[in-house]
Formats: structure tokens, sequence, C-alpha cells
């Protein structure tokens, strides 16, 4: 009975470590968007730049909470030179 009460207990902390590890992957998602955007994107002016069509699909996943788009803006980032932003 004791074990099943352990396992328990580690099972739940398991899953509160996990769900906190995803909220933290989700948050640096979205800070990887938000610098592709304000660095890479350039919607107007004398050499517009849309961005390309990989960096922008993952742009928008990490936005949507997707975080299947994280090594591609962070190539995209490290392309450019740009530092990234920190994690966790």
């Amino acid at each position: 009975m004791m074990t099943i009460r352990w396992t328990a207990a580690f099972a739940l902390a398991l899953s509160f470590a996990a769900s906190a590890h995803a909220a933290d992957d989700v948050a640096y998602c979205q800070a990887l968007a938000a610098k592709y955007q304000a660095n890479l994107v350039k919607a107007s002016g004398h050499n517009p730049n849309p961005g390309t069509a990989e960096g922008n699909v993952a742009a928008y996943q990490c936005t949507q909470g997707n975080v299947a788009g994280i090594p591609v803006l962070e190539r995209k980032l490290r392309d450019a030179k740009i530092d990234l932003p920190a994690r966790g």
C-alpha cells in the first residue's frame, strides 16, 4: 500500500515538472518568434523582406503555442547572427 502512495506521489511530481517545462518551452518559442518578427521581417520600407515561408510558419506555430518551430527559428536567428533569447 505504501508503494502505491509513493508511486502516485512521484507520478504527480513528474507531471508538475513536465507541465512547467512545457510552459517554459512555449514562452521561449514565443520569444523566438517575436525576435524573428522584429529583426528579420520588414513589411514595408525601401527594402521589404517578408521573411521565409519556413520562418513564418515556425513563428506562427510558436505564437499558437506549438513548440515545433523552435529549431527553425533558432537556426534563422543564428544564421542572421542575432543573439537568441534566454531560455527558461
